[in-house]
């Protein structure tokens, strides 16, 4: 895999006057995100090093270094951390067992059928209760279950590749 950020979570408000910062995490289960460090923040806020975390309800709570490496240890320093994106290098991510894809290794990846029709491209994946589903872009929006052995004949995430059991017209 091309090492590459991967969007992990977002922080989005701030929590108490410590400087700590409440985190929607993208992980399942969401306290994943604890385990990656350091975190990369979007808009060129630079790497930060999580200094300490844990899962508050459905968010996380998130401590982090300022620019300097140092904790930052107020509500004011904290406030300009929100809105930022927290993305990961791909390298930090375990490997998977085989025939498992992380979703953003399956994102920007040609979606062929078994008549050597291009379908689209993936441009998102939704998580429903039976399976995944691919949200293709091309001549126009498609769903398709991502049901390997099922609509999912082959996967290849070096070469940006799915192939499918599935109808051009569908």
């Amino acid at each position: 895999m091309v090492d590459r950020p991967v969007a992990m979570g977002r922080i989005t408000g701030l929590f108490g006057i410590s400087g700590w910062v409440k985190v929607y995490s993208f992980t399942d289960p969401i306290d994943n995100l604890i385990d990656y460090s350091p975190w990369l923040l979007g808009n060129d806020l630079g790497e930060r090093a999580l200094l300490d975390a844990r899962r508050q309800g459905k968010t996380l709570i998130a401590q982090l270094t300022a620019e300097d490496g140092q904790a930052i240890c107020s509500r004011d320093a904290a406030a300009g951390l929100v809105g930022a994106d927290i993305t990961v290098d791909r390298s930090q991510m375990p490997p998977l067992p085989k025939d498992q894809y992380y979703w953003c290794d399956l994102i920007g990846s040609a979606v062929v059928n078994r008549q050597r029709v291009q379908l689209g491209r993936v441009v998102n994946m939704l998580e429903t209760g039976a399976h995944d589903v691919l949200v293709l872009e091309g001549e126009r929006e498609r769903l398709i279950p991502f049901a390997p052995g099922q609509t999912v004949d082959h996967v290849d995430p070096d070469l940006g590749r799915i192939d499918v059991d599935w109808p051009d017209d569908a």
